[in-house]
């Protein structure tokens, strides 16, 4: 049941939660908005407590300020196992994926989940080859779904009174396209989702191009469940 106030005064994460509008601009699947936004957890050891910040874009990307930020105010003790959750709004591109890995080869016990709204420019093949070195390396990368937009919205954004449960619904449609190709990238396949923004009538379009390979190779659950194999997807 929806409570009929917003998160509580005395809520330790509070002055570090972003707007409704933020979260609504920056992890909205269907825009292909420029800057990203990071909303990030972090349990060490047994302890059941749980630290929740966020961080934007600056002169550098969000994983860049994260990592630095990290490994400057933390002292790391080799017994000590650290958990850290991200929820991006981009995927991280070859270089923080490369900074993220040299990250974890410094830091052995620390584990790291990612979950993202979109996949940035996901047709360029180091993007693709520093995906793929994630998961290699053990870190889960996966699209956002309707879980973990509530998640976000319940522990990150400071929603208005009586709005705890009413996190915006985005069609799922677009989280299973970019899961589609998610997939696409960790088996090595050829980009099936291309995207293309028209200027003069401000529209991105969303279409699939399958080829034999992907047939043969994505297991049909994922592969047919946006139900628009070989249809274009547009959106206003």
């Amino acid at each position: 049941m929806a409570s009929d106030r917003g998160p509580a005064a005395g809520d330790a994460t509070l002055r570090r939660r972003i707007e409704p509008w933020e979260f609504e601009a920056f992890f909205d699947p269907r825009e292909l908005r420029k800057e990203a936004c990071l909303l990030y957890e972090i349990r060490w050891g047994s302890n059941r407590g749980i630290w929740r910040h966020s961080s934007k874009n600056t002169t550098k990307h969000v994983e860049h300020n994260f990592i630095e930020k990290f490994t400057s105010e933390r002292h790391f003790r080799p017994s000590v196992s650290c958990s850290i959750t991200w929820f991006l709004s981009w995927s991280p591109c070859w270089k923080c994926s490369q900074a993220i890995g040299e990250f974890l080869d410094q830091h052995p016990r620390v584990t790291l989940v990612i979950h993202v709204a979109r996949l940035f420019q996901h047709m360029d093949p180091q993007n693709r080859r520093g995906l793929r070195d994630l998961f290699t390396r053990g870190v889960a990368v996966q699209i956002m779904g309707a879980a973990a937009y509530d998640y976000c919205w319940r522990n990150f954004v400071n929603y208005p009174p009586g709005k705890e449960a009413h996190w915006p619904r985005y069609p799922p449609l677009w989280m299973k396209l970019y899961a589609l190709e998610l997939h696409c990238i960790n088996l090595s396949l050829p980009p099936c989702l291309k995207i293309s923004r028209r200027r003069q009538n401000q529209l991105t379009l969303f279409r699939l191009e399958v080829q034999n390979c992907h047939y043969r190779m994505i297991p049909p659950h994922i592969l047919f469940a946006t139900g628009l194999i070989q249809l274009p997807v547009t959106w206003r």
